[in-house]
């Protein structure tokens, strides 16, 4: 049997990789591994790194266009949202008054395209009306494509943002209606309707950038009508959203957007510097494999004493080739200066740093040339120094390329003596240019944030400036003075407080406007900062109230003289559209007489004394004194009182009969207003009456008196006494009060027994249509209407035409005289007269004595009501007093 031996032929490759798989390659081949797994994970580090980049570019800059599009919708929500109050507090507002309301939203920067209020949601009023008259009678409930948003801000009571929408008069835009409610009449709200703000909104593209054409982002926007990530896409295309784009909330006024945005044709496969990280870990390999390898090959050609002198040359051969792709791959450039002869000799590299042909001759000239010309001296000057101190070269310097691009170069050499004794210089250089231009961008970058910075710095003293201004007058607000007050008083310098009020402010409000009332303030701004010296101190603290702070004169007239010379200087007429509005001042003066009064003392000292000055017939000034304060307090003290005895139940009605003149019996009686005072005892209304109107609350008391007199006026139906009519005092507020009729209504009175008795001090000559209004409902209601106190106020024959009362009731000052003056008994006798002739009963008040009655008699008087007869009573002491008819016996 035979035995065939197969061999391989053994080629100088196999021997090689043979050779590199021996024990003395093992390191070699496991810095290789290592080699190799860095350069992959580089490789994934830096494309993650390029990745985060680039979505922090897009992050930053969608970041900029969503701070765009919030500022500007949330600015024009804002502003619509005022008018929306004013609409609230105006519920039956005009065309004219929405009009100029809506007109200065709109000479306020804003993207706001038009206004609709929707009463009811149907549109009614639309500013401007030129262009949008095709939405006027439009009914959101009958809209398929605003029903919605419509009523969901109805149902929700909250501001809805729609859209974008198409509009009904043409065009696209951003819809926010906001819901308005007003009061009832039980004291709660009712839905009115809704104020539709429309935004336009390629103008709110414009300026957030999103249709420029230098934006490099693919942008897209969803979450129409603001429902966020669950809204449709209404911007930019829905392939966007398939790119993993970076997305970012829009916060809105009642919803939300979602912004996403991905670089222009989306994100970059492969990072811009993969290729600079592969050349640079390539590099390192080699410094790495490099040296490694060759300790390998030292070690086998120990072993191979032959082979290894036979590979020396070529292995070397290898190194420097690697060298030489290291020093490319690094991009510096190799240069050697002969100091001498002023030659320079530059590798490759340094011809193509320096844009120089192969050809070109390197010298001091050339390289002179090449260099910036404001560099071109500092930079010879360093070399030429160097090489005279022999010390080791550094320079950075600037070349211009014949291209007439410059780059920047950081230099670095060495002088040494070569063997033949010569002087030289050997160095690299660098392009450094992408650093600088880096280093540059920082510059300019940090540059930007000062400026930046500054300008936030001159935002702040501007914001500080108006949160402390008026921004109509100019003047310093209260919490200005206030700052100013806690300022002075306790530095120990006494000051005093000027409290000013404009006169006849509110009727030029009233007839010409609130323009005319705001040149009216301008002015008195104007007028105050003329009067007062240097150093004191005005402020405007709310409506037409001024406050000025000066310091104690030396001569006590010196006040005097500045609230004198106020007073007449706003007596100027004020010219407004051909009209002279003229107003006047009233002052309040406190001066500080210790240091221990404080800001809020002198304070409410000075509006004491404006009170006084006020209550004395206006336009004069009043300084504060003790007897005021004690009568301001007595006043309040009064007043919280009162307050507590309607609280209470203390304020009850005492009942004064009227008399028939023939048969004397009772025709009638009047409820007047008494308070039990828990420690006073009963009070009548002289001691309270005054304060009551002060604080407002006579209504009230007319309201309780009101119900006394049903209630008793019931009791007595009840017990017998049949009583045919029933007075009460109406007082002219509760007169103007709108639901008055409903509110009588609601009580179900007795038709035919009741009489309201009107003050002759209400002007019925120029009474406004409400209070009219008012009285023909009042009757409606079977209510009779008196004037009380005739003779002694306004009404005149013409507004007894007009007003067609039941009865007129003399006032007392006119009846007690008859007796010994034959005018007043003539003049009560017209005025019996004057009603026979109208058709209106007359009562005559102050009937003191039975002469009086009987005179009274025999001149006409219908009625007749005094002391004579009876005082006011109780309910219960006028039972017993109609009982016993004493009055008829005596």
């Amino acid at each position: 049997m035979s035995v065939v031996k197969i061999s391989f032929p053994r080629t100088k490759w196999f021997r090689h990789l043979r050779r590199l798989l021996g024990p003395n390659y093992i390191p070699s081949i496991i810095a290789l591994a290592v080699v190799v797994t860095a350069t992959f994970f580089a490789e994934q580090q830096n494309a993650s790194i390029a990745d985060m980049r680039a979505r922090t570019m897009v992050s930053e800059r969608l970041t900029a266009i969503r701070s765009k599009l919030e500022r500007s919708i949330n600015g024009d929500v804002q502003l619509v949202r005022g008018l929306a109050a004013m609409v609230a507090a105006e519920p039956d507002i005009s065309e004219t008054r929405f009009a100029a309301l809506s007109k200065s939203l709109f000479d306020s920067p804003s993207h706001l395209h038009n206004l609709a209020l929707a009463p009811d949601l149907v549109i009614r009023q639309v500013y401007p009306r030129a262009g949008n008259e095709a939405a006027l009678g439009h009914d959101y409930r009958k809209s398929t494509t605003q029903r919605e948003a419509a009523l969901r801000a109805r149902d929700e009571n909250r501001m809805v943002l729609a859209g974008p929408v198409d509009l009904i008069q043409g065009g696209r835009g951003l819809v926010s209606r906001f819901p308005i409610r007003v009061d009832d009449d039980k004291g709660g709200s009712r839905f009115w309707g809704i104020l539709s703000a429309v935004i336009d909104i390629d103008a709110v593209y414009d300026e957030a950038g999103l249709t420029s054409s230098g934006l490099d982002l693919d942008v897209a926007l969803s979450g129409r009508d603001g429902l966020g990530a669950g809204g449709a896409l209404f911007f930019g295309e829905a392939a966007v959203l398939g790119r993993n784009p970076v997305s970012l909330a829009v916060a809105l006024p009642g919803g939300s957007w979602v912004i996403n945005g991905t670089p222009k044709g989306g994100w970059a496969a492969e990072p811009p510097n993969a290729w600079a990280v592969r050349l640079a870990v390539a590099l390192g390999s080699l410094l790495i494999l490099v040296p490694v390898y060759t300790l390998s090959r030292l070690m086998d050609e120990r072993q191979e004493n032959i082979r290894i002198l036979e590979q020396k040359e070529e292995r070397l051969g290898e190194l420097s080739r690697r060298l030489r792709i290291a020093l490319d791959a690094s991009e510096t450039g190799i240069w050697e200066l002969d100091v001498a002869r002023e030659t320079l000799v530059w590798d490759k590299r340094m011809h193509e740093i320096y844009a120089a042909q192969p050809h070109e001759t390197a010298d001091m000239t050339f390289w002179a040339d090449r260099l910036h010309p404001e560099d071109r001296q500092g930079a010879i000057a360093e070399i030429v120094e160097a090489s005279k101190s022999r010390r080791t070269y550094h320079s950075q310097f600037r070349i211009v390329l014949p291209d007439g691009r410059v780059r920047n170069i950081r230099s670095i050499g060495s002088c040494f003596t070569d063997a033949k004794g010569q002087q030289k210089v050997v160095g690299v250089n660098w392009d450094i240019s992408a650093d600088v231009a880096k280093t540059q961008s920082l510059e300019e970058a940090r540059r930007l944030a000062e400026e930046r910075n500054r300008e936030i710095e001159a935002a702040r003293h501007r914001m500080e400036f108006n949160a402390l201004h008026d921004p109509l007058t100019g003047l310093p607000n209260r919490r200005f003075l206030d700052q100013r007050l806690n300022a002075l008083t306790p530095c120990g310098t006494p000051i005093s407080v000027f409290h000013l009020d404009l006169d006849r402010f509110k009727d030029i409000n009233d007839t010409l406007g609130h323009a005319a009332g705001d040149e009216v303030l301008r002015h008195a701004a104007d007028t105050l900062r003329a009067r007062i010296r240097p150093g004191d101190f005005v402020a405007r603290i709310g409506g037409d109230e001024f406050v000025v702070i000066a310091a104690n004169d030396s001569l006590p007239d010196e006040g005097k003289a500045l609230a004198a010379g106020i007073i007449e200087a706003m007596r100027t007429p004020v010219p407004y559209r051909g009209h002279e509005c003229r107003i006047g001042a009233s002052i309040g003066i406190a001066r500080q007489s210790s240091d221990e009064e404080t800001a809020a003392q002198l304070l409410v000292n000075a509006d004491i004394a404006l009170y006084e000055a006020k209550r004395s017939g206006r336009d004069r000034y009043q300084f504060f004194t003790p007897a005021l304060r004690a009568a301001a307090l007595k006043t309040k003290k009064t007043g919280d009182e009162i307050l507590r005895a309607l609280e209470r139940g203390e304020i009850i009605a005492y009942f004064q009969p009227q008399f028939s003149p023939v048969s004397l019996d009772i025709i009638g009686v009047e409820a007047l207003a008494r308070w039990q005072h828990p420690t006073r005892g009963l009070l009548a209304p002289a001691a309270f009456l005054e304060t009551a109107e002060a604080i407002g609350v006579v209504a009230k008391i007319d309201d309780r008196v009101l119900d006394c007199g049903l209630e008793v006026l019931r009791l007595w139906d009840e017990a017998g006494l049949a009583i045919p009519k029933l007075s009460v005092n109406l007082s002219h507020d509760r007169l103007n009060d709108q639901a008055l009729p409903e509110r009588l209504e609601a009580r179900q009175l007795p038709r035919g027994r009741l009489s309201f008795e009107l003050l002759e001090s209400i002007s019925f000559d120029e009474t406004d249509s409400r209070i009219l209004s008012n009285i023909e409902r009042i009757r409606d209601l079977g209510i009779d209407l008196e004037i009380d106190d005739f003779g002694s106020g306004y009404a005149s024959i013409t507004s007894l035409l007009k007003l067609k009362p039941s009865r007129l009731k003399i006032d007392r000052q006119l009846v007690m005289p008859i007796l010994s003056s034959n005018r007043q008994l003539r003049l009560v006798s017209s005025i019996i007269d004057i009603g026979r002739a109208l058709g209106i009963d007359v009562i005559a008040e102050g009937v003191e004595t039975r002469n009086h009655a009987d005179v009274l008699r025999a001149l006409g008087a219908h009625a007749l009501q005094g002391y004579a007869f009876a005082r006011p009573m109780s309910a219960e002491m006028l039972v017993d007093f109609a009982s016993r008819k004493t009055w008829k016996a005596a």
